[in-house]
């Protein structure tokens, strides 16, 4: 499936890209674009990254994928009685805010449904199976702020390097 990513043969879906993230250890950001350094970054509309599932949701990635940070802000768009499906945990101290703007949204975390409506919020840690369905009439926006801890250039926050001896 990776090579045939790789090589446009196949186009992934949404929860593709994102099961491929966890399993790298990063965000989707990251996987979508380059690191982007700076102290000041804009990202106009038009040069979000969005992906559009072929259930009609939208995924927009508001965040610049910056050198060594594995975090990503997300704004997502649900129509009326859509499931987005269920996502893999990510790593150990891994953590996501979830926001609804408008709408009514599922979150249902280890097998366990939430419930949010307009203005509510919900924390929790990233390292359980999480699932998101819009079980409303109206559709659908909430904001996700991930903080994903893992593998990154081959290091993981759960197992840092040992500590230098100096003699």
């Amino acid at each position: 499936m990776i090579s045939d990513i790789e090589r446009g043969a196949k186009i992934p879906t949404v929860l593709v890209l994102a099961r491929l993230a966890t399993a790298l250890g990063v965000t989707v950001s990251r996987l979508l674009g380059e690191d982007r350094p700076g102290r000041m970054i804009a990202i106009r509309h038009a040069d979000q990254p969005a992906i559009t599932d072929a259930a009609g949701w939208q995924r927009r990635i508001l965040s610049p994928a910056l050198p060594g940070v594995e975090f990503e802000f997300i704004r997502t768009t649900v129509p009326a009685r859509v499931v987005v499906g269920e996502f893999a945990p990510h790593a150990p101290g891994s953590r996501e805010y979830v926001a609804v703007e408008a709408g009514e949204l599922s979150v249902t975390l280890d097998g366990t449904e939430h419930r949010l409506t307009t203005g509510d919020s919900l924390y929790y840690a990233g390292d359980c199976t999480h699932a998101f369905a819009n079980p409303g009439n109206p559709r659908c926006v909430y904001h996700t702020a991930m903080h994903a801890s893992g593998a990154h250039h081959g290091r993981t926050d759960a197992h840092p390097p040992p500590a230098r001896e100096d003699r």
